[in-house]
Parts: structure tokens; sequence; C-alpha cells
């Protein structure tokens, strides 16, 4: 995997974004590989699909690109807020490859994607309408906020332009992707906030009691849970069983 982009398809072009969306959509499609299945080749859908950018021809995952010079940050511009939530709630939403590049030196610096099943509501933010004056007066865009996604479902192929190696990629990959067995969002969503949590507490081996901290803050988020305690535990209880997580001890966890 090589990280310059090819200035040669840019000869003919004098807008910025333009030049951008081509020189990175060409690098994925040349570069990449299916974090999913390791298939070496991603193929690009033709222009303007409603869906997606790319596909696995091997195992038929679908990926949606979005690129961003210099930092990532902690949002990413997408589309209509109403079309995101119904993607949400149905098998079309796609995987999501993230490009940040440096247009100045021509090259990528960080690639990662995030895997669908960490795509709830909770992770998506609504803007404000477009004015009045605008020419799609009153349409609802949104944004990605990828502080609320755990660092799990960012799974980095090139990181600070390194290239991370592709055994780690598919571990990382299949390592969540018991979370697509739960269908109900709002479920999934208890899952990836504990998971958070887990996260926050910053240490490889945890206690239940480190997880409780987060009480007031998971009931915030879920206010019509009663039982957060009992909810954590049940939680922790799933992820140990899908082999997120292990007990060691009574009360006692740590990450595997």
């Amino acid at each position: 995997m090589k990280l310059i982009l090819d200035k040669q398809l840019i000869t003919n072009y004098k807008n910025a974004s333009q030049k951008a969306r081509i020189l990175t959509e060409q690098w994925v499609d040349k570069s990449v590989f299916c974090p999913n299945c390791g298939h070496l080749d991603i193929d690009k859908y033709p222009n303007n699909q409603p869906v997606a950018d790319f596909f696995c021809s091997n195992c038929k995952e679908d990926y949606e690109l979005k690129s961003k010079q210099g930092g990532v940050g902690a949002k990413i511009l997408d589309g209509s807020y109403r079309t995101k939530m119904e993607r949400l709630r149905s098998s079309s939403n796609p995987n999501l490859f993230v490009l940040n590049y440096d247009l100045q030196h021509l090259c990528v610096l960080n690639f990662f994607v995030i895997p669908k099943h960490f795509f709830v509501p909770e992770i998506i933010e609504k803007r404000k309408p477009l004015a009045p004056s605008a020419r799609r007066a009153g349409w609802i865009g949104s944004n990605i906020l990828l502080q609320n996604i755990p660092q799990t479902g960012k799974i980095f192929l090139v990181k600070q332009q390194q290239i991370e190696p592709k055994a780690k990629v598919l571990a990382e990959w299949k390592k969540t992707l018991f979370l697509r067995e739960e269908r109900e969002i709002a479920a999934r969503g208890w899952l990836l906030d504990v998971m958070r949590c887990i996260e926050k507490v910053g240490k490889h081996t945890f206690a239940l009691g480190d997880i409780y901290m987060f009480e007031k803050e998971l009931s915030t988020l879920h206010p019509d849970n009663q039982h957060i305690k009992d909810k954590i535990r049940q939680q922790l209880q799933v992820l140990r069983d899908k082999g997120y997580i292990q007990f060691t001890s009574r009360g006692n966890y740590q990450l595997t």
C-alpha cells in the first residue's frame, strides 16, 4: 500500500474539492483491501450510487467514503438527516471509510473504517435547516459524531502515515461482528454505551464498580430505564458471552 496520491489524475482540474474527490477515490480503489474478508480489490460503484461508493466483490460489503483534509476532527459532515436515520433502521446502511489527507503534499495521513454496526442514532447529529434564502431552503443535514463511537469502532488501516498490519485490521473487524446479531437499534446502542464506558476506565482490567461510576451518564442517555446498574450487569454479561471481555473473578473483568 502506497500513501502517495497520484497527481497526474488532476492536471486538468482547478477546483480543489473536485481534485480531492478524484484523488481519494482513486487511491481507495487501487490501494485498499476489504477489512471484512481481506479481499485485495475494492471496487468502485458508478458515480451517483445512492447508498455507497465502494463494494467488495467477494463478500458484498458496501462502503461509503468520507474524505477530509488536515485533522480528522470530532465530527464528519454527512448528508440528509432524514435519509441517514432511515438507513440506520434498514440493512442498507454501508460501512464508512474515513480518509484524512494532505492535499499540498499529496499524501494519505490516516485511513480508517467504521463498521456499519457501530451506527446508531446517538452518533448522528441533526444540523440546523438551511436558511430560506438557500437554494435548498429548509433542508436538514447531519453530522457523524466520531467522539460518540467507541475506539474499537475505528479500525485504522493507516494511522499517522503508518500502515497497520492486515492481520491486525481483520482481527479488529472480527472482534465486534457480534454487534450485527443485535437487530434492535436501542439494544445495540446500550452495548455500545457500555463499551465506551469500559474504554473511559482506561485499564485492561476493571471492576464492576468502575462501570457503575457511569450510572448517571447512562441514566441521562437512557432516561426510560430505572434500573441502570441491573442493565450494566446485563450488558457486561453479553460482552463476556461474545468474547469481548473476560470474567476473571467476582465483579472483575478484563479486555480480551
